[in-house]
This record gives structure tokens, C-alpha cells and sequence, in this order.
């Protein structure tokens, strides 16, 4: 027991809990915390806007398997930061989200910067708690990441009185939290080896989080083992190695036909970690609703999550770390007549992944294919939404662990403060951010925050004038009818160097090879500007032909 204020009491608290970094925009909400943070070996990386924060600490949690930390202050604070718990929450990421609020004695008055965060937080949050009483710091912080990294992993929100932090009080420290690993029943892994063993097409979908490398490398093992053609949801690619034999590809938006054909004829679907999401099933068409052709297998830590959507034939509520090791430690099935098909389902994905031509004077594709020859294999590549986002997604060949960090969410703006924290969190890999030129404009200002942080990472803007998804949904639905999608962009690599980082345009594929031994030759934050033509609007439409496709059929 200690005599200290609420905000040393935090402070202190969160260093047991291993916090060594967080993110945030400071403000007078919070004075006692930032004070205590002066004594403290935790880091407080300033950024410029609060989603742009959350975002960084959302994905160093997505990186680092812990709960990544976000400090921000009342009401516009936390409104703006709202857009990266979003995020945690649609990708399953333990994110703790501490906001300043008023003082105790002026709630419920409609005060200065007054809101109420269970509603505000109550959609999207795990848990919201407001703590009126400091000496409760240690149960409550202890309570946010219990809760945060345990069964399905997500956003917890901890709202902290102005004035409470102040108090001084006595209190005993928190112990450090360990996720409850939940080992599977053997009972249900014997039933999954006897439908195996009756399969002629099986197929395992890879997703969700919190996954370890022993977890990784035993999931390996286990598909490597049985022949098993393995895909992934939406942006979970950097579960698998995309080059093992067993790879088929990734399901979700912009997939391979072929892929998606298969993953319709599969008579054994394993959802291992997936949720089986709108944008892994083509809006739930690709499989039956609410029972699915195939015999249906969902392992998932989240007693919740299982059977939400499809009805399985067999549920394994487990830990997926726990689970892949378990399977690999088995017996490989005996009878395996999908071990050639497997492979063929490798060689469609390594030939859909191969570059395409494109219009104009820049080829996306050939573009990521440089950067997959010249950057090493861990490379962490982060990017947020649109349409630029399918030529990494479809390019990229994942190889290692954590090597991509994509919202599965959506949300524009993500790719340059999930790079800030990537490059933070492992200073030692190389870091690259895809992003659109709509989508880089919602949080640009976060390159002033790469500077500041020394942050060695590469930005890649994929120029092409407008809000490309949106374009291409218009002319689908409202064919050469263009309405709020233009963008007159500025000169991003000027930006870029006003703000101390390097900067370049490059125009043409040719031109791509020497800007990047340039931007990679600096040592800090680089830009480069890549200016694409409107019309490669993706690897095999343009934006005449969808054009005439939507008048064709009468639109």
C-alpha cells in the first residue's frame, strides 16, 4: 500500500500490465496521467489527430498480441478516437482506451465537453467503466485487460474524472494479466479426425487473432501434415506462408473465382478462427444461410461467435494457438484424396497473384512484384481502404508472422498510423504503408508524428484522382453519372518534405525501381507519390468497361 495520486496509480498500473508505448493527444483532462508518465518508462507517442492515434495503438496491439494503449481527452477526443475502436472491434484487437472526462462533481449538467461514453462506447466496446474512485485503479485496469485479450479479443474503454485523478489515495497494485488459454476437448478433435477421414473436398478458412508463433507454426504443421487446401478471410493473410504447397489463396473481396468456386464445392468447411464475415462470404452469398451444403467445422475462443451466423456440425470453443497444437501433435489422416488437389489450388493462386497489364503509364501490379523482389520477407505492409488496396491484397506474397496489418474493418486512413506503430513496435523490419489518395488525406497529418518518432517507414500514395470504390460503385449502379468522387489532390511529396520526411513522385513503372532504393536509402520517413491512371480502377476491370457493362445491362 502507497499514498499517490489516481493519475501515478494508472500510470503504474499499466507499466505492470507491460505497456511500454502509448498513443494518444494530450489533454488537460488528464494532466496527473501525463505527469506521471515523466517518471515512467512508458512511452508517449504525440500524434496530430485522435483516430489517427487509436488507430497506431490499435494495431500495435494487433502486432504485439497484447493490448495496445490509446490516451486521449473528453469529448471531441474521444469522439474522433471512436473510428479506431470501431477498428479493434471488427478485428477482434485488444485496444484499452483511456479518456479524460470532466470533473465528478459537474456530470449530468451538460458541462464543457460532457458525454455519456456507455452509450457512446456501448455498441462497440467490450466493457466501458468509469472509475469514480482511484484506490479502484488496480481492480479496474487489471478488469480492461482481462477482458480486453480474452475469449474474442476487443476494445475496452476506461473513463477517467478529471478530478479523481488527482485524488490521492492509498492502493495496492494490480498483477500483471496472462490470457486464459481454453484447451480443446479431445472428444471434439476425435469427431473433427472422423469427418476428415470421410472428406473428399475439404477446406479450412484461416482467421481471427491472437494467434502465437508456436500457435503459427503447429497450424503449419497440422495442414502440412494432411494435404489440406487452406485459405484465409479477408485480410488475414500473414496467418499461412503464401508460398507452402497447401496455400489456396484469400477469400473475401476481390477473390479469385476459382477460389471462390471451390470454396462452394468444399464438402468439409473448417472455419478455423474465422467468423465466416460479409466480406469473406460475398455478402453470405457464397454459402448457405443458415446451413451451409458442406458439413460445417467452426473453432472459434468465443462461446459467442460460434454458430452466430452458420450452424456448425461440430463446435470447438478453444483457444486457436491451444487447438493447432493439439491437431498438429495427432496422427495425420490415412485416407487423404484431396493431396494432389491441394496442390493445384496452389499453382491457380500463384498464377492469379502473377502481374497483370493495366492501363497507363504504372502498373500496380508490377509495382508490388519490385517490391516483393527488393524488400525481405518479414516486411510488415499496413494499408487502409479502397480500391488502391487490392493490388497489395491480391500482389503481396505474406511469408512471416505479423507482416500485414490491414483493417478487416474498412476504415480509411488506417495504413500510415498502423505503420507509425509498426515501425515502433519492431524498429528492425522493414515497414511499408499502401495508401489511396482519398484514404491518405484521413490522417496524413500522422507523417508529422512518423518525424517525431524518428519512425523509419516507407508510404507508398496510390494517386488517381477521386474516391476510386465509390467511383466504381457509381458507374456499376449510375453508369457516367460521377458525382462527389473527384479529388484534386496536392502535391503529396511536397507535403511530405514539408514536413521532414523524404518525398518523390514517381510516373512510370520503370521510374519505380530507383525512388525506391532513394526512399528506402534515408533512414526515416519516406514518401513516394505514385500517380496512377483513373482507369485502373482494378487487375481486370477498367472504368470504361464497368461503364459499359452497367448500360449494357440496361442501368
Amino acid at each position: 500500500m502507497s499514498t499517490r495520486s489516481g493519475g501515478r496509480i494508472l500510470i503504474d498500473q499499466l507499466a505492470i500490465q507491460g505497456v511500454d508505448t502509448i498513443f494518444g493527444v494530450p489533454g488537460e483532462s488528464y494532466l496527473e496521467a501525463l505527469d506521471a508518465l515523466v517518471d515512467s518508462p512508458i512511452r508517449f507517442v504525440t500524434c496530430r489527430q485522435e483516430g489517427g492515434a487509436a488507430m497506431a495503438a490499435e494495431a500495435y496491439g494487433k502486432l504485439t498480441g497484447r493490448a495496445g494503449v490509446c490516451f486521449v481527452t473528453r469529448a471531441p477526443g474521444a469522439t474522433n478516437a471512436s473510428s479506431g475502436v470501431h477498428v479493434a472491434q471488427q478485428d477482434s484487437t485488444p485496444l484499452i482506451l483511456l479518456v479524460g472526462q470532466i470533473e465528478r462533481s459537474a456530470r449530468y449538467r451538460d458541462a464543457f465537453q460532457e458525454v455519456d461514453y456507455q452509450q457512446l462506447f456501448g455498441g462497440m466496446a467490450k466493457l466501458v467503466l468509469e472509475i469514480d474512485d482511484a484506490a479502484r485503479l488496480p481492480e479496474h485496469v487489471h478488469r480492461a485487460f482481462r477482458t480486453a485479450m480474452s475469449g474474442r479479443p476487443g476494445p475496452v474503454v476506461l473513463v477517467l474524472p478529471e478530478d479523481m485523478l488527482t485524488d490521492k489515495v492509498e492502493a495496492s497494485d494490480g498483477i500483471r494479466v496472462e490470457p486464459v488459454a481454453h484447451h480443446p476437448d479431445p472428444a471434439a478433435l476425435d469427431r473433427l479426425n472422423e469427418l476428415l477421414a470421410k472428406a473428399e473436398r475439404p477446406l479450412v478458412i484461416l482467421g481471427g487473432s491472437g494467434w502465437t508463433p508456436d500457435g503459427r507454426a503447429a497450424l503449419e504443421s497440422w495442414i502440412d501434415g494432411n494435404d489440406l487446401p487452406a485459405a484465409c478471410s479477408f485480410r488475414r493473410q500473414s496467418l499461412f506462408d503464401n508460398l507452402h504447397r497447401c496455400w489456396a489463396g484469400a477469400v473475401g473481396l476481390g477473390p479469385d473465382p476459382k477460389l471462390a468456386e471451390r470454396v462452394k464445392a468444399a464438402d468439409l468447411l473448417i472455419a478455423f478462427g474465422s467468423r465466416l464475415s460479409e466480406t469473406a462470404t460475398a455478402g453470405y452469398t457464397l454459402l448457405g444461410l443458415p446451413r451451409m451444403a458442406a458439413t460445417f467445422v467452426q473453432i472459434h475462443p468465443d462461446p459467442a461467435e460460434l454458430g452466430r451466423v452458420y450452424q456448425p456440425d461440430l463446435a470447438i470453443c478453444a483457444d486457436l494457438s491451444a487447438t493447432a497444437q493439439a491437431l498438429a501433435a495427432r496422427e495425420p489422416i490415412l485416407s487423404r484424396p484431396w493431396t494432389s488437389e491441394a496442390e493445384t489450388l496452389h499453382a491457380r493462386y500463384l498464377a492469379f497473384s502473377e502481374p497483370v497489364e493495366a492501363p497507363g503509364e504504372l502498373n500496380m501490379s508490377r509495382v508490388v512484384q519490385h517490391l516483393q523482389h527488393r524488400l525481405p520477407e518479414d516486411t510488415i505492409i499496413t494499408n487502409g481502404a479502397g480500391n488502391f488496396a487490392i493490388w497489395v491484397q491480391r500482389f503481396w506474397r505474406y511469408r512471416t508472422a505479423g507482416s500485414q496489418l490491414s483493417p478487416t474493418s474498412g476504415s480509411m486512413g488506417y495504413g500510415l498510423p498502423a505503420a507509425v506503430a509498426a515501425a515502433i513496435a519492431a524498429p528492425s523490419r522493414t515497414v511499408v504503408a499502401f495508401a489511396g489518395d482519398g484514404d491518405f488525406m484521413m490522417t496524413c497529418q500522422e507523417l508529422s508524428t512518423a518525424v517525431q518518432a524518428q519512425a523509419r517507414l516507407l508510404v507508398l500514395v496510390v494517386d488517381n484522382g477521386m474516391y476510386g470504390t465509390i467511383r466504381m460503385h457509381q458507374e456499376r449502379e449510375h453508369p457516367g453519372r460521377e458525382s462527389a468522387t473527384a479529388l484534386k489532390n496536392p502535391d503529396f511529396a511536397a507535403m511530405a518534405r514539408a514536413m521532414g520526411a523524404h518525398g518523390a513522385t514517381v510516373r512510370t513503372t520503370d521510374a519505380f525501381a530507383a525512388a525506391l532504393d532513394e526512399a528506402l536509402a534515408q533512414g526515416g520517413p519516406a514518401l513516394l507519390h505514385l500517380i496512377q491512371d483513373p482507369e485502373a480502377i482494378t487487375p481486370v476491370r477498367t472504368l470504361t468497361k464497368i461503364r459499359e457493362e452497367a448500360r449494357a445491362a440496361g442501368r
